[in-house]
């Protein structure tokens, strides 16, 4: 894969999708994705979870707030390509083969109600299921298709190492 990936949270309501939204990170931290843009209310407590996860298992997810994502989404798709990730769009294995790999790539997320203007703006609007569905299980599904995530990330405190039963987790030691 070439080009950054960058998620694009849209509607985020802080009294009510913290953990949702943050669920939404976690994923796009995962399965590799750079940058984690939040659009809807702003959430200091949600980017400091995020950063907490990186300085402990690895890894960098940039975060940022916007206020005007449309705005942001447009001035993105001068130079990258949007998925915008719907239950109405196109089933994502059929699509992904068509999406650039050349550019930067923004996977849009919605919230209650996305704004019409996103299904014109984005170039693709794909579907995990054309049902109701989380739209975690979406990114996840689409990222798992789309990336390689890294077993380890780099500079991780903690690595989990897969064990059939139990808990298998080792501690870098910083002094080192």
């Amino acid at each position: 894969m070439t080009g950054e990936v960058v998620v694009l949270r849209l509607g985020h309501r802080k009294g009510r999708d913290p953990r949702i939204t943050t669920h939404l990170g976690l994923v796009a931290r995962t399965f590799g994705a750079t940058k984690f843009v939040l659009a809807g209310d702003e959430d200091k407590e949600l980017f400091d979870g995020l950063k907490s996860v990186c300085d402990n298992f690895g890894g960098a997810l940039e975060t940022e707030h916007v206020k005007s994502p449309m705005a942001w989404l447009k001035r993105f798709v001068r130079t990258g390509v949007a998925v915008h990730l719907t239950m109405y769009g196109i089933p994502f294995r059929q699509a992904i083969p068509s999406v650039r790999r050349d550019r930067p790539l923004v996977i849009v997320v919605g919230g209650a109600k996305v704004p019409r203007a996103v299904y014109e703006v984005c170039q693709y609007n794909v579907a995990v299921g054309s049902q109701p569905h989380s739209e975690v299980a979406a990114l996840a599904l689409f990222l798992d298709s789309w990336t390689q995530p890294p077993e380890v990330f780099e500079g991780a405190r903690l690595t989990i190492h897969p064990h059939s039963r139990g808990k298998d987790v080792s501690h870098s030691d910083e002094s080192e």
